[in-house]
């Protein structure tokens, strides 16, 4: 890792990372519903901790969405652009990425390959 860099590869690429990001994108997709019941139903303590958790959620898939974006995505020019774009409508945006673009990603799909000479759970011999 470079000086300059303050975000390891690892935190954005890997089998987890890529278990928390699709994780945070379901999660965050509940930001508008809970707020609808929450103006709906009134200031339940339930209802604000579900909006707090998607919130969060919606933060982390959002920066790093917009890291992998940046870093890490070869596709056409175009496409980033759109894309940028796209991630600008919270939390649906971020979320669509991740899972259109992030999980079919070539990095992404490096990453969660396992090794050779590592015996998978799912290979069938």
């Amino acid at each position: 890792m470079d000086h300059y860099q303050h975000v390891k590869k690892e935190w954005i690429v890997s089998p987890r990372a890529r278990r928390v990001y699709r994780a945070a994108a379901v999660i965050s997709l509940m930001v508008y519903p809970v707020l609808a019941a929450l103006i709906y139903n009134g200031p339940l303590p339930i209802l604000k901790q579900l909006l707090f958790g998607g919130v969060l959620a919606t933060a982390l898939n959002g920066v790093a969405m917009e890291f992998f974006l940046f870093r890490f995505d070869e596709s056409q020019a175009w496409k980033q652009v759109f894309w940028f774009c796209t991630l600008i409508f919270i939390p649906i945006g971020p979320a669509l990425y991740c899972f259109l673009v992030y999980s079919g990603s070539q990095a992404v799909k490096a990453a969660c390959a396992p090794a050779d000479g590592v015996l998978s759970v799912y290979k069938q011999e």
